[in-house]
């Protein structure tokens, strides 16, 4: 839907008709304050949401993968300074220190996401340096060491396919954290404005009257959206964390 919004969405989300319309046959969530389709709003929305979230959770995966990968399997001196790295950003508040670098910053969905993603892989390195150490000691890893291959082709091909399993519930996790992040910070009105994003709409919503006034119809919609896709990705992150856990168990 996100990447077809432009076909999907029944009007241009700019345009203008009638203000404060209810839901009916020609709006199907009726307009808002400025007479602009909160539907089209809400389509549009999806895309700038959704690269919020999975951008910010790919980004923050990789760079948790990475340090974790080559802290459990290096060990040592790699492993002491890359774990100590990560307890300082574990250290930092990072919603208020984005809130924060957002607010002296241009607006911009795309600076939410990068601020998100270099942030938050934090918990993902400590997972992944984890099971890198068991990897690492297995046998036939332990066998291509000693065949001389090289750290970097063992990590690749041997160690990284084996943790996988376990990189891809932080994954889905990190998406539903980025997107309330971003819906948080875009209804304290530090997003960026020209954009339609779930988050902005409740905001306008919200400083524009929506809320006093009884216009359900303005903020109800992309606070489902929001509700109902946060719950349906950690649902799924937990499913696999739990399929993860029987595994080991059985093991």
């Amino acid at each position: 839907m996100a990447a077809l919004s432009h076909l999907l969405a029944p009007y241009d989300p700019w345009i203008r008709f009638e203000p404060y319309l209810l839901p009916g046959e020609e709006h199907l969530l009726g307009t808002n304050d400025l007479g602009q389709d909160i539907l089209s709003e809400l389509i549009y929305g999806t895309r700038v949401s959704l690269i919020v979230g999975f951008g910010a959770a790919l980004m923050a995966t990789i760079i948790g993968t990475a340090v974790g990968l080559f802290s459990g399997y290096l060990k040592g001196t790699v492993d002491e300074i890359l774990m100590g790295l990560t307890d300082i950003f574990l250290m930092i508040p990072q919603i208020p220190l984005i809130i924060v670098l957002a607010a002296f910053l241009r607006p911009s969905f795309w600076l939410v996401a990068l601020l998100m993603g270099s942030l938050w892989w934090t918990s993902t390195a400590r997972v992944v340096r984890s099971k890198a150490l068991q990897v690492s000691e297995m046998g036939y890893v332990r066998a291509k060491r000693a065949l001389g291959f090289s750290s970097l082709h063992i990590m690749l091909s041997d160690v990284l396919p084996n943790i996988c399993h376990v990189v891809m519930p932080k994954f889905l996790l990190s998406i539903a954290s980025a997107m309330i992040a971003e819906a948080s910070i875009s209804f304290l009105g530090l997003g960026d404005p020209a954009s339609k994003s779930w988050g902005m709409m409740i905001n306008f919503a919200f400083s524009r009257g929506g809320f006093i006034n009884g216009y359900w119809w303005w903020y109800l919609a992309p606070g489902l959206c929001i509700t109902l896709f946060v719950m349906s990705v950690v649902l799924m992150g937990h499913f696999l964390e739990e399929k993860e856990m029987s595994i080991l168990r059985l093991e």
